[in-house]
């Protein structure tokens, strides 16, 4: 498993809610490369929380449509915009202490310019709680470059 840096870190005004580490107020995700998944370990914020003790759905969306991006960006070397997305929240995520929650993707298939992404969300427990079917609409890698500040992976040492 090797950690990808983040392209867009030095780009300025780059705050995304996603993946930037630096915004007090995100979710700050890490990613890595593992075969051909991508994958990131969370541990939630209690201001995260919908009902008391639970993570709010919509905080899982936001994790499993942001690594759906990291998946296209890294095995397409592409960008794109999300599309579609089916979810099923399957399993209450509990907002307990040491709860470290992980958050895989893998791209499923191709049709045309359509990239479909797989995304699941396990427990502390390794219990599925999440999951997703997402469609990113890609872009030529020009126009990624031009308007997306697109930029391939390095790694971490």
């Amino acid at each position: 498993m090797r950690k990808l840096k983040n392209p867009w870190i030095d780009i300025e005004g780059f705050q995304c809610f996603a993946c930037a580490g630096h915004n007090p107020h995100g979710l700050q995700m890490e990613f890595y490369e593992d075969g051909e998944d991508i994958v990131c370990f969370w541990e939630p914020k209690l201001h995260f929380q919908s009902w008391v003790g639970t993570l709010h759905g919509g905080i899982q969306s936001t994790l499993m449509d942001e690594i759906g991006g990291w998946v296209v960006h890294h095995s397409l070397k592409t960008s794109a915009v999300t599309s579609r997305m089916d979810t099923r929240f399957q399993k209450n995520i509990e907002m307990v202490e040491g709860q470290k929650l992980t958050i895989r993707g893998r791209l499923n298939r191709m049709m045309r310019n359509i990239a479909v992404i797989d995304v699941t969300i396990t427990n502390k427990d390794g219990e599925l709680c999440s999951k997703a079917e997402i469609f990113y609409f890609t872009f030529p890698q020009s126009v990624a470059i031009e308007k997306f500040h697109y930029k391939d992976f390095e790694y971490e040492d």
